[in-house]
């Protein structure tokens, strides 16, 4: 007689298992909400959608903001929905010349993340005259640079009212978008590189004395930038910005799109990176550096 094989307790056929969806929901949840938690506690991406802040920074790069050096504040969650809070925690503020994140408060753009520079500090008095800054009575130092040459391609045109006339071919046969450089110093003794393109209403901005718990920032991008300088309801930042609406300070490049991928065509998400942007730094020089 053939010996019968014993069943062991729990032997069953994994077709016979039932899938504990509680347990997968759980999983999910707990993953969205770490996730979450990063972006708004500890770092997130971002994506660089105008001409603000050339020539560092042009349209299709993609950066890393950190969230934690200036404290947290009510624009730290990734989605923009709680009212305005006074103060941050573990609050500081940032040094000039930092390249921040910063949410308005009001006017078309208001709950919108926008990146600009760092200009001016509680107390400072600023004014804008022919282009040049004026902080504390003494116009920041400038030098004239060579010119950027940014590849044309198509997230950089250079087809706006203000760079029409600027394409050049270069001595590789490509074309590019020549832009005439400032490099501007603070007081600190840090540096960037502005874009001065033309004499335009934002060349001029009457002086005022930043108040206390607050920031007055700047694109570098000096005639093609809604900062400070603008009004909330020309989706500029009207005025000197509370340090509770930053949300972050920019640290590098991770990596930049030309504008001709398509979602549906993995191959064009390669062919469509620019090279020599990823890793690109975001703070500014020191002169001791140099």
């Amino acid at each position: 007689m053939a010996a019968q094989e014993e069943a062991v307790p729990g032997d069953a056929d994994d077709g016979d298992k039932k899938t504990d969806w509680w347990g997968e929901i759980k999983g999910i949840f707990w993953l969205v909400v770490a996730v979450l938690a990063f972006h708004s506690l500890v770092a997130k991406p971002f994506y660089i959608p105008s001409e603000s802040m050339m020539p560092g920074l042009i349209e299709g790069d993609r950066l890393v903001v950190t969230k934690y050096p200036y404290g947290w504040s009510y624009v730290s969650p990734s989605f923009h929905v709680l009212p305005f809070i006074e103060g941050r925690l573990f609050g500081r503020y940032p040094e000039r010349g930092d390249i921040v994140i910063v949410v308005p408060r009001g006017g078309p753009n208001a709950g919108t993340d926008y990146i600009k520079r760092v200009i001016g500090l509680p107390g400072d008095t600023i004014e804008v005259r022919e282009g040049a800054v004026i902080l504390n009575g003494e116009p920041l130092r400038r030098e004239l640079r060579e010119p950027a040459m940014i590849p044309v391609d198509a997230n950089m045109p250079c087809n706006e009212d203000l760079l029409i006339g600027r394409r050049t071919t270069g001595e590789d046969g490509r074309e590019y978008c020549r832009l005439p450089i400032y490099r501007e110093y603070t007081p600190e003794g840090r540096y960037y590189d502005t874009v001065d393109l033309a004499i335009t209403g934002a060349d001029f901005y009457d002086e005022i004395t930043i108040p206390e718990g607050h920031v007055f920032l700047m694109g570098d991008n000096r005639d093609q930038s809604a900062d400070s300088r603008a009004s909330l309801e020309s989706a500029g930042l009207g005025g000197p910005v509370p340090v509770e609406s930053i949300g972050g300070r920019a640290e590098f490049i991770t990596f930049s799109l030309d504008g001709t991928s398509a979602w549906y065509n993995p191959i064009s998400w390669f062919t469509a990176m620019r090279s020599g942007r990823a890793g690109s730094g975001l703070h500014p020089g020191r002169i001791e550096d140099e």
